[in-house]
C-alpha cells in the first residue's frame, strides 16, 4: 500500500495549489455563489477519481504508444481550455443575465481528462505512490481515494474564496474585472500545451 503521509500531502499540494480546476471554481462562486457550483466541484472529485483509476489501471499504455493521440489531447485541451477561458471572462455579473456556472456534474467530470494540470498529478502520482511488490490495483484504488477524500475541501477553500471576492466586488463592472482576471489566468494555463 502507499505511504499515507507523503501520499495526503502529495494529493492536498496537489488539490488545492492554482490550476484550472480551481479557478473556474473560484469565478464560477464570485459570480453564482457556492451552492450553484457544487456540481461542478463534485464532478472533478468524480472525475478526477475516474481518471485516476483508469489511467492507473493501464489506459496510460495505449495513450503513451501514440504520439497522434497524445497530440490531439493535447490540441483539444488547449481549445477546450481557452473556450472555458473565454467563457469566465465574458460572463455577465450577477443582475445582468442569469446565467449558470460554465459547467456541471459531467462537464468538469470530463474536463479532467483534457486538464494538464489533473495529467500532471497522475503521470506523477502513479509511479511514485505505488511499488512493483505488491499487487497494483489495490494501490491504485488507495491513491485515487486519498485525492478523493482531499478534492472538496480543498475546492471549498477556492469557493470560499471566489464566494468572497464576489461580495468584496459590489459593482457590475468590479466583477467583470475579476471575471476577465481568472479566464486570462485559465488562458495563460494553456502556455505548457503548446511547447
Amino acid at each position: 500500500m502507499p505511504d499515507w503521509l507523503p501520499l495526503l500531502g502529495f494529493a492536498i499540494a496537489g488539490s488545492v495549489t492554482p490550476g484550472p480546476n480551481v479557478l473556474m471554481v473560484a469565478a464560477a462562486s464570485a459570480s453564482h455563489g457556492v451552492r450553484p457550483v457544487l456540481p461542478h466541484m463534485l464532478g472533478i472529485t468524480f472525475g478526477f477519481g475516474a481518471m485516476l483509476l483508469l489511467v492507473g489501471l493501464g489506459l496510460a499504455a495505449p495513450l503513451a504508444a501514440s504520439p497522434a493521440l497524445h497530440g490531439v489531447l493535447r490540441w483539444v485541451g488547449a481549445a477546450w481550455l481557452l473556450w472555458l477561458a473565454w467563457k469566465i471572462a465574458t460572463a455577465p455579473p450577477p443582475g445582468e443575465r442569469e446565467a449558470r456556472p460554465p459547467l456541471g456534474f459531467w462537464g468538469a467530470a470530463a474536463f479532467q481528462w483534457v486538464n494538464p494540470k489533473a495529467w500532471m498529478l497522475t503521470a506523477a502520482a502513479i509511479p511514485a505512490f505505488t511499488s512493483e511488490a505488491a499487487p497494483l490495483a489495490p494501490q491504485v484504488v488507495a491513491i485515487a481515494a486519498v485525492f478523493a477524500a482531499v478534492s472538496m475541501p480543498c475546492l471549498f477553500i477556492w469557493a470560499g474564496i471566489g464566494a468572497g471576492t464576489g461580495r468584496l466586488l459590489k459593482s457590475p463592472v468590479a466583477l467583470r474585472r475579476f471575471n476577465i482576471a481568472m479566464g486570462v489566468l485559465l488562458a495563460l494555463s494553456v502556455l505548457p500545451l503548446l511547447r
